[in-house]
């Protein structure tokens, strides 16, 4: 997945040891130092970048310091958004929200300044005191996302960031780290999670896998992870996202939930919950897929499906059509209900 020829730096990153520890792993990567690590006219903004989308994540990668520390309220997935420890993603998946921030390209960024970031949700969740009642969020827990802009399975191959992040929620008495993954690490079956991190597996059928979800794990082997992760201590959950309507859909999805409910272990259907998330598309990301990737077009740009909405930063976005989209919600909510029964539906829309 990741050949690593050029880091682009900021150099006070490279005097911090996560930054030095990153530079080791990587001693023959070409060095270059730049101002600001979301600033780089060659990887962000450049739409001749497009034909080199999948090059530029596989040999580059930016080491920077997270600037600004804030924990977001959220309220779906999370109680708070974690302050990033990596952006960007060595996948490329079509339907990915990121490279409409980034430009033509997002190749992963890694921040070293680990400590800081640590210590600020320390902090956080400190001030945070008890949960007072449960929510649909977690019954008892406080639950942060660590991995909003980026895949911290990927990202645990690089430093060693992730793995800090597991081991301070383990030991924090109100607090639970939770990031969504399409990429099976086994690496993290030897941490010591101690019921403290949610690794939510975004599951689709195979069929749009394989056309959506590119340089991911094939989506059986996410499936034959669930019950290793479980024992290993981890909570997991299951992200059914993003659902693509097209002809035969829920044929597929039902395929999809059979497959699953054979897999899994009492210990694993026990504790199992689901996020249920529909596309959402745009139009900025629909002309740069059309630059290396336009038969995932084909099913993601509908416009006999979707209605536009204008973006907070100027585009539109698609989305299924008002009334439409709530039957496709229960259609996929009540096929869950049959297929798993034991599975909580968190959320879907």
């Amino acid at each position: 997945m990741l050949d690593i020829r050029r880091i682009y730096l900021e150099p006070a990153a490279a005097e911090l040891p996560r930054g030095q520890e990153i530079l080791a792993r990587f001693p023959g990567a070409e060095l270059i130092e730049v101002e600001s690590h979301h600033r780089i006219p060659e990887l962000y903004g450049d739409e001749t970048n497009v034909s080199r989308w999948v090059r530029i994540k596989t040999e580059s990668l930016v080491l920077g310091i997270k600037k600004s520390l804030t924990a977001r309220p959220n309220g779906r997935s999370s109680d708070f958004i974690a302050p990033s420890t990596a952006n960007g993603c060595a996948m490329a998946c079509a339907y990915c929200y990121v490279p409409r921030r980034k430009g033509y390209s997002n190749p992963i960024t890694v921040f070293a300044n680990i400590d800081k970031i640590l210590g600020y949700l320390e902090r956080h969740a400190g001030r945070q005191g008890v949960k007072p009642e449960p929510d649909q969020v977690d019954p008892r827990d406080w639950v942060y996302d660590i991995g909003e802009n980026s895949d911290c399975s990927v990202d645990a191959t690089i430093s060693g960031n992730v793995r800090d992040l597991v081991d301070l929620f383990g030991r924090l008495p109100n607090a639970k780290a939770s990031f969504a993954t399409k990429y099976v690490n086994r690496d993290l079956l030897s941490w010591d999670p101690r019921g403290g991190t949610r690794v939510r597996f975004s599951l689709m059928p195979a069929a749009d896998s394989k056309l959506l979800d590119i340089r991911t794990s094939p989506v059986a082997d996410r499936i034959e992870a669930i019950n290793d992760f479980v024992a290993a201590g981890y909570e997991v959950h299951v992200n059914f996202s993003p659902v693509v309507v097209r002809e035969g859909w829920l044929d597929d999805w039902a395929e999809l939930l059979t497959h699953l409910d054979d897999a899994l272990s009492p210990e694993a259907r026990a504790q199992l919950a689901a996020e249920i998330i529909f596309l959402t598309h745009n139009d900025r990301l629909h002309e740069v897929n059309l630059g290396w990737h336009p038969k995932a077009e084909e099913v993601l740009w509908r416009p006999d499906l979707q209605q536009p909405k204008r973006s907070q930063t100027g585009g539109w976005n698609v989305r299924y059509r008002t009334g439409h989209k709530g039957r496709y919600v229960a259609a996929l909510t009540d096929l869950i209900s049959a297929r798993l029964p034991y599975c909580n539906i968190r959320y879907a829309f």
